[in-house]
């Protein structure tokens, strides 16, 4: 029992142990905005990973609803991300800045924004995996919504 218990310590530390090469990935999204009512949204990342660190470029849109008085929000943001280096389930934070686009009927605003948030990414088969990410905005300007949130889930392709 002793070396068996042994022989697995051993194997989860070299696994834990053993450097991983810079892997990218890309995912596309899709989700909701809460702030100010639930509205879609869409996307698609693209990020580089060094086993605990990484960045990644992102882009969404989360619709207009005229009705409720909530605008459309399109960001573009640089982030960079904390992970585990783990396979299986990888578990991350992460933060960054950007740009971004408020627009409610005929007014629209354009300024930088940050945005903080974390997630996992869960493995499914071979490099496909599933992204479940939460981030909370932090918009600059004239912005009607100055601290939007955004929940999503995405197929993501690691390669």
């Amino acid at each position: 029992m002793r070396r068996t218990t042994f022989a697995f310590v051993v194997l989860a530390l070299l696994e834990l142990g053993t450097p991983r090469m810079a892997a990218a990935d890309i995912t596309g999204f899709l989700g909701f905005s809460p702030t100010p009512t639930s509205r879609g949204l869409r996307g698609v990342g693209f990020g580089v990973n060094f086993i605990v660190v990484g960045f990644e470029l992102e882009y969404a849109y989360t619709s207009e609803d005229r009705l409720q008085g909530a605008p459309s929000l399109r960001t573009g943001m640089i982030n960079g991300l904390a992970q585990t280096p783990t396979t299986k389930a990888q578990f991350y934070v992460t933060a960054g800045g950007g740009f971004f686009r408020e627009t409610l009927v005929d007014d629209s605003h354009t300024s930088f924004g940050t945005n903080i948030g974390g997630g996992m990414k869960l493995g499914l088969v071979g490099p496909l995996r599933l992204r479940l990410d939460y981030r909370v905005f932090s918009l600059r300007g004239s912005s009607l919504y100055k601290n939007p949130q955004r929940f999503y889930a995405g197929a993501n392709f690691s390669f």
